[in-house]
């Protein structure tokens, strides 16, 4: 069975925090956690990330990102929004 995962990503971001963005998107995809990532329009500050992934694979997936998020000191530009 599949969940929803969501970040929560700043639209304000420079080019340095846009490229890791784009690198952990691209990552989730490669290593097979989801297929597509859907972007929304939250509000004025914020887009919505949301992507499918098994539920066996969900605290593997949370794991990753979190590592991910502390590396490219993106922890204050994306959030975790369902857990």
């Amino acid at each position: 069975m599949e969940d929803a995962m969501k970040l929560r990503v700043l639209k304000a971001v420079n080019s340095k925090e846009q490229i890791n963005i784009i690198k952990l998107k691209g990552s989730l995809i490669s290593k097979g956690y989801t297929e597509i990532i859907h972007i929304d329009d939250h509000d004025e500050e914020f887009h919505i990330n949301s992507f499918m992934v098994s539920q066996k694979n969900r605290s593997e997936v949370h794991n990753f990102i979190k590592d991910f998020l502390s590396k490219a000191e993106l922890d204050h530009t994306v959030t975790i929004l369902k857990e």
